[in-house]
């Protein structure tokens, strides 16, 4: 049996490094890839806000313990002679009181309240919390946000294996501080140390299935795929997260997903051989002069308003239901099941279908309904009035994701150079504002104003963006590139063509290209 054991192994082995070159063995380790980081990423969000409210109050309740502590000790002291006759005279004050008496009160003052993160009430301290959670879920975007530029121009050099496998390395390191910490400072630090992996897994990952997809209809089809990772783990992350921490603990979930991480990564390591350097053949165009391109600037504003809504209700909305709903620990996460699996379906109906329906329309039509859906949240009364407006959140979401995420790379192959990696790290950095500004600024707002008016602010914002999806209906290209990428009678039929320099028009396909799997 064993040598049958090592002959299977071995023939596994085998096919993995036939299959190493196989586009759709690539788009299995990117959607794998943004399944594990957006399982991180939102694995958190029904487990930090309850964590540091019951951390905070632990660390109230024990300061007050050791302030009447102090103060009880003089009294102790100066009379210390009244102890032979049972009693106790305190300093400054006119009484007498048995020394039994005193136990239960400091038994008391010592434990914390119970059930104090399922029905918390609406105190300053709760709040605060808005700004706490706020900034820690802001800090990963934050980091990525500053990270993006820098791992765009590099995958242009070194190709895109080995910065997918560092992401997942530091992406490990995260996850098992996230499992260990009990201070706020480390959460912080193990969410930042987050962002530099998921930095560079998402702005590597889309370089490379942009760069084995060359057609755009197969490029919408293989993002709206490795999309749905993304929808996935948003999907899993939250329900996942609360239950885990409600039943098991606050370590459970992380491990869960460290020993995920570690298949995706030797994965990883047999199909990509990261440690080989692979630069692009073409010199790319320079990051500015994309970031000064109106378009691609359009298509970045669009991924960034879509997604800034769910960003501003992650650390909002569960506090908010724990001050209006008195909602238990796995609720917090269960609120946003409804919104991650409408958008695991966006991505996968629109990756194909937006491509048929006009990009810039769906997007445009995305953008409206996250608009419409997120001034609906606030008139929940309970959980279940959230199911609805959640829904079309991440439908509306997905919409546009699945509609810009392509169009980026239409964009640098109509007008630019097609060199994927920095357009990329510019989509990468518009989703990274979205979640960078949305918590810190939505907790800010929140605890100043209310969170129905934040979700009225950020409602109105999208509704106002949504045409300019327009411009993006027909963008000018370079002469030469729209000879290429459209036919004579002007209909855009974006076809298949090489990043090498021989392009293919309509049908007129090599055989060779049609049977590359």
């Amino acid at each position: 049996m064993g040598g049958l054991d090592a002959l299977r192994q071995c023939n596994f082995l085998n096919w993995l490094r036939e299959e190493r070159q196989s586009r759709k063995l690539i788009l299995f380790i990117v959607f794998i890839a943004l399944l594990l980081d957006n399982m991180l990423l939102t694995v958190v969000v029904p487990i930090i806000p309850s964590y540091l409210y019951n951390l905070d109050e632990s660390t109230e309740a024990a300061l007050k313990n050791n302030t009447l502590s102090q103060q009880g000790a003089p009294g102790a002291f100066n009379n210390i002679v009244s102890l032979y006759d049972n009693t106790v005279r305190t300093s400054g004050f006119n009484m007498t009181t048995r020394s039994a008496d005193l136990v239960p009160t400091a038994l008391t003052a010592a434990a914390p309240p119970q059930n104090s993160s399922d029905c918390p009430k609406a105190n300053k301290m709760l709040l605060n919390e808005n700004v706490k959670v706020g900034m820690l879920f802001a800090s990963k975007a934050t980091v990525q946000l500053i990270t993006n530029p820098f791992i765009g121009p590099l995958t242009n050099r070194i190709g895109y294996q080995l910065p997918i496998f560092i992401g997942f390395c530091i992406m490990f390191i995260s996850t098992i501080m996230f499992a260990f910490s009990s201070s706020y400072t480390l959460l912080f630090l193990a969410r930042s140390l987050q962002g530099v992996g998921s930095s560079c897994s998402s702005v590597a990952g889309m370089g490379m299935l942009a760069s084995v997809y060359t057609d755009d209809e197969e490029r919408g089809h293989a993002i709206g795929i490795a999309l749905g990772g993304l929808a996935l783990g948003v999907l899993v992350g939250p329900p996942f997260g609360s239950v885990m921490y409600e039943f098991v603990g606050k370590t459970a979930p992380f491990l869960i997903l460290a020993f995920l991480a570690v298949f995706d990564g030797a994965l990883q390591l047999f199909v990509l051989q990261p440690t080989k350097v692979e630069p692009e053949t073409q010199k790319g165009t320079p990051l500015l002069t994309l970031m000064k391109d109106p378009y691609i600037l359009i298509a970045a504003g669009a991924i960034c308003f879509g997604n800034m809504a769910i960003a501003m209700m992650e650390p909002t909305l569960p506090i908010w239901m724990m001050e209006t709903m008195c909602a238990r620990k796995w609720q917090l996460g269960v609120a946003f099941l409804p919104a991650s699996i409408s958008y695991l379906i966006g991505t996968n109906i629109f990756g194909t279908l937006a491509h048929k329906m006009g990009r810039w329309l769906c997007a445009l039509i995305g953008i409206t309904v996250v608009g419409i859906s997120v001034l609906c949240v606030p008139f929940a009364t309970n959980i279940y009035g959230l199911i609805l407006p959640n829904f079309g959140v991440g439908f509306a979401i997905g919409m546009v994701d699945s509609s810009m995420m392509p169009i980026m790379g239409y964009l640098v192959d109509l007008r630019h150079v097609s060199v994927y990696g920095s357009v990329y790290a510019i989509a990468d950095v518009a989703f990274c504002m979205g979640f960078a500004l949305g918590p810190s600024i939505g907790g800010s707002i929140a605890e100043n104003i209310g969170f129905p008016w934040l979700m009225t602010i950020i409602g109105i914002v999208d509704i106002f963006f949504a045409p300019l999806c327009f411009f993006l209906r027909n963008p000018p290209g370079q002469e030469e590139k729209i000879a290429i990428l459209m036919d004579t009678n002007c209909s855009m039929k974006t076809r298949s063509y090489s990043t090498q320099g021989t392009y293919y028009q309509g049908e007129d396909m090599d055989p060779e290209y049609e049977d590359y799997d």
